[in-house]
């Protein structure tokens, strides 16, 4: 499938070429059901999600507490975890389940996270790194569906792109400013997808193809429990850095501990996440509540609840946003 001649009109009121930079998008969410795979997906892993995103590390991560060794091992981590799904999703690109769904040029990060390696490690990194304990389950259950059923593929396509493409885009601003990574962007090649210019835009095209593929509930319902695991297995490779940067000798960058949450989260991040904003405002802060409240208005079925929230609450108030 050549992922830049392909162009086709969409029913759902999306017109696609692909390739990010001709990706045109109707925001026009009407008609989902919530039997779409995209919405079982959303539901179903809420507290999967939500495990992920309040374990220790990650926290540490968003508060800037990142210790540059772990840093590093987090990408090999990356590095092993995508390699294995992208050559099991080339080996199956054509697969009437994958095909729909295969964007090498927008998606794939093997070549990406090869390029930090090489920031972080040298020119011989591939000698200098291996696939650790709490990585090698991940990646072996991506081979093993790969091989033995393909379909499953479409969950950790889903876990992890639709992933990168929100939250790890804070991630990314963190961990610039915290490890005083070039601004130029060595180092971070993993979050950068030059292939995409709107990742809201992709996101909704991703999930408009995940919804067209022809699978019973049955089969949905299995994609749904197997991104649940591919949560588990994320969450796996997070204890794991966590144990690492617990016993490690080095120091957290100072530079994490200068800057507060919302220094290094910025105002145009809360757009992109605004759970994070949400979970602070839950505490009381009132910057994050205010950025909170600026987010919601933004979104007009969000207006009418918000409302309402800051009249009892007076702008207290947390919202789980996907």
């Amino acid at each position: 499938m050549d992922s830049n001649s392909i162009s086709e009109p969409k029913s759902n009121g999306v017109k696609v070429k692909k390739g990010g930079a001709r990706i045109i998008v109707d925001d026009n969410d009407e008609g989902l059901s919530p039997t779409d795979l995209s919405e079982m997906l959303a539901e179903g892993t809420k507290e999967s999600h939500d495990r992920a995103e309040n374990c220790q590390f990650v926290k540490d991560f968003l508060r800037g507490r990142i210790i540059r060794d772990v840093f590093k091992r987090g990408t090999v981590a990356l590095y092993f975890v995508y390699s294995a799904m992208e050559e099991e999703i080339e080996k199956n690109k054509d697969h009437p389940h994958i095909a729909p769904i295969y964007f090498p040029v927008e998606l794939h990060r093997r070549e990406a996270l090869a390029r930090d390696l090489e920031y972080f490690y040298g020119a011989d990194w591939e000698s200098q790194i291996s696939l650790s304990a709490g990585t090698e389950p991940y990646v072996n259950r991506i081979h093993e569906v790969g091989e033995a059923d393909p379909v499953l593929l479409v969950a950790h396509s889903y876990t992890r792109y639709m992933g990168d493409l929100s939250g790890g885009q804070i991630l990314k601003k963190v961990a610039q400013r915290a490890l005083k990574l070039p601004a130029s962007g060595e180092g971070l090649n993993f979050y950068q997808f030059e292939g995409i210019t709107s990742h809201r835009g992709f996101k909704q095209l991703y999930r408009s193809r995940m919804n067209e593929l022809e699978l019973d509930l049955e089969a949905k319902q299995r994609i749904v429990n197997e991104s649940n695991r591919a949560f588990g297995f994320n969450m796996m490779v997070f204890s794991e850095l966590e144990e690492i940067g617990n016993t490690s000798k080095e120091e957290v960058q100072e530079d994490g501990f200068r800057h507060g949450h919302a220094e290094l989260i910025q105002e145009s991040d809360f757009n992109k996440c605004p759970y994070y904003a949400a979970k602070m405002a839950a505490n009381g802060n009132p910057t994050y509540a205010f950025q909170l409240a600026k987010t919601l208005v933004g979104h007009l079925p969000c207006q009418v609840a918000l409302a309402a929230w800051v009249a009892i609450f007076a702008g207290f108030t947390a919202w789980y946003l996907l």
